[in-house]
């Protein structure tokens, strides 16, 4: 019995098998009766045996048209099966894996490769491997499987599908080494398209058996080819979009933290008037959960603070210009100042889209104005009415003949190596020193900037007519306490650390700030200038300008004065066209 016959084949494969046995065994019998009838005169009619013959072989045609048939049925169901696969599923690589091993089964191929082209680099990226001497786990880098790269680079070229029953005697493929030095018979490598770009090829081959491949094989790897194309492509996006996710979740985290962290009130609204943002700092302050608040309209979050914000939020989206309410509302503990500041939220279109509030608690310093008007019932009236005079100063200030002193105590790069916490302790050592210095000369301290301290005299706190002379005592008294903390410490910097900067003219004094909160300070290009004063020093250096010399003459009146002079180079400061004339000052 056939091997057919034993393997049993379903329906009409099977039949027809049966008949071609039977045939088989009916023209056996006969061939075996012919020579018998000869002898006794008898014989066969002469058509029969031909017929059967030839009826053998239709039989035979037909099976072979009927098994392609079956193979054609089998591979059709198996692309369906792929499909199904690739369609229901992102992980594609494990989808192409067991794909590309059906594609071998139905192929018959030795080896099999499915390969992607990076799209940004060109280079080719073997993302699955069929083949026995080459995996992808011994694979380095320079490295690659023997396969024609020539056969490759036409299909990735021409777009088309390229079958090579017979490598050797292809007209195509004539003189290609890697053909002859790879061994290769079979080829059969297709396209993977997607939209008119080329993302791959899907290569098979046979380096022992030609015409392995035929048009069946190609028009199915072809399908298979346009479905993985496809699963590649949606994978890809897939991958896009979950890093596009995955961005904007982190941004949104970091704007979270961004808003719990910051110490100010933050409430955003949409164009309805309905929060989208209710930060930590802003439930803090009004007394209210985020979870409460947010989807409510800003009316009913701000109710007790301006009855007319409705009006506020109207003209803010309207005319796009921010606006400042201050005012206050009772809590269940105290009374609680607020200050509100509605900026417009605009598009890149620069359309306004929503209102964002920023909340200040400023408790604290509308008790201490208070507290400070009621200073007058207990402090003596020179003191009181100084205090409250600079309280009053209107937003803006007052224009004075001043002298100011800027100081960096010690160069930060002299402190690259030490921890920052031993930082913070060295630095407060030298402040503390010119700090005192300053006091010592009724001398106020503008700000501390780092390592830096600068100091006003003759402001409406402390009004003096000797402000050069207090101020430039004041760089000198500073000399003196460093080298006594140099000599303490037991160091001896050369060059000196601290340089001083001293500059008088004429500056605006007064408040910075809001209603309910502000800071007493001095602008203007007198405290530019002695600014740049202590940026040109160098270290161990005292500069002064020559205003500051001629306001020490001036109250010296012709007697002498404490102190020497050295000439430096004029300096012309930014901005400016004419040079100022600058000194190094010591004592006698």
């Amino acid at each position: 019995m056939s091997e057919a016959t034993n393997n049993t084949p379903p329906g009409a494969i099977f039949e027809l098998r049966q008949a071609k046995t039977l045939l088989d065994e009916t023209l056996a019998s006969l061939e075996s009766q012919k020579a018998i009838l000869k002898q006794r005169g008898m014989s066969l009619p002469p058509t029969v045996i031909s017929t059967l013959a030839g009826v053998q072989g239709e039989l035979r045609k037909l099976e072979d048209q009927l098994v392609d048939e079956q193979t054609e049925l089998s591979q059709l169901r198996a692309l369906a099966q792929m499909a199904s696969q690739i369609t229901t599923t992102l992980d594609v690589d494990k989808v192409l894996d067991e794909t590309m091993d059906i594609v071998i089964a139905l192929t018959r191929a030795e080896r099999g490769y499915i390969v992607l082209v990076n799209q940004e680099t060109k280079e080719l990226d073997f993302r699955v491997v069929r083949d026995d001497t080459f995996t992808l786990r011994g694979y380095t880098e320079g490295t690659r499987p023997q396969i024609s790269n020539t056969i490759l680079q036409h299909v990735l070229t021409t777009r088309q599908p390229m079958l090579a029953d017979n490598a050797f005697q292809d007209e195509r493929l004539q003189g290609n080494v890697s053909i002859a030095n790879f061994a290769l018979r079979s080829v059969l490598c297709v396209p993977l398209l997607y939209r008119d770009n080329v993302v791959g090829v899907v290569y098979v081959d046979n380096r022992l058996q030609a015409g392995i491949f035929t048009e069946r094989e190609k028009n199915t790897l072809t399908a298979f080819a346009n479905i993985a194309a496809v699963a590649i492509a949606n994978a890809f996006l897939y991958a896009e979009l979950q890093q596009i996710i995955d961005e904007i979740t982190q941004v949104k985290v970091l704007m979270d933290n961004v808003f719990a962290s910051i110490g100010s009130g933050v409430i955003a609204g949409d164009a309805e008037n309905i929060v989208q943002t209710f930060n930590r700092a802003a439930e803090k302050i009004l007394v209210r959960s985020a979870e409460t608040t947010v989807g409510k309209e800003l009316s009913e979050v701000l109710p007790r603070i301006a009855a007319d914000l409705g009006m506020y939020l109207a003209d803010v989206r309207k005319t796009g210009t921010p606006h400042t309410i201050e005012g206050e509302f009772s809590s269940l503990e105290r009374r609680i100042a607020v200050s509100l500041k509605l900026t417009p939220l605009k598009d890149a279109d620069n359309n306004t889209r929503g209102v964002a509030v920023v909340v200040d608690d400023v408790t604290e310093q509308v008790e201490h104005y208070q507290q400070l008007r009621t200073l007058e019932n207990y402090l003596p009236k020179g003191l009181a009415e100084r205090a409250l005079e600079l309280s009053n100063i209107d937003l803006g200030g007052e224009r004075r003949d001043m002298t100011c002193l800027f100081v960096e105590v010690r160069p930060m790069t002299t402190l690259k190596d030490v921890p920052p916490r031993e930082v913070m302790e060295i630095l407060n050592e030298y402040l503390s020193v010119a700090t005192r210095c300053i006091h010592e000369t009724s001398g106020v301290i503008d700000k501390y900037m780092g390592n830096e301290v600068m100091a006003l005299y003759n402001t409406q706190l402390n009004p003096q007519d000797n402000h050069a002379l207090l101020a430039v005592e004041c760089a000198l008294l500073m000399r003196d306490g460093f080298l006594e903390m140099y000599k303490q410490q037991g160091i001896n910097p050369d060059p000196h650390y601290y340089r001083v900067g001293v500059h008088t003219g004429i500056a605006t004094m007064g408040n910075v700030g809001s209603l309910n909160r502000r800071d007493f300070t001095a602008i203007g290009d007198t405290i530019n200038l002695c600014k740049r004063l202590e940026e040109n020093a160098e270290s161990a250096q005292i500069i002064i300008s020559q205003a500051t010399r001629d306001h020490l003459e001036a109250f010296a009146n012709g007697a002498t004065i404490p102190y020497r002079f050295a000439p430096l180079d004029s300096i012309t400061p930014k901005g400016k066209t004419q040079p100022v004339q600058i000194y190094e000052v010591f004592r006698l």
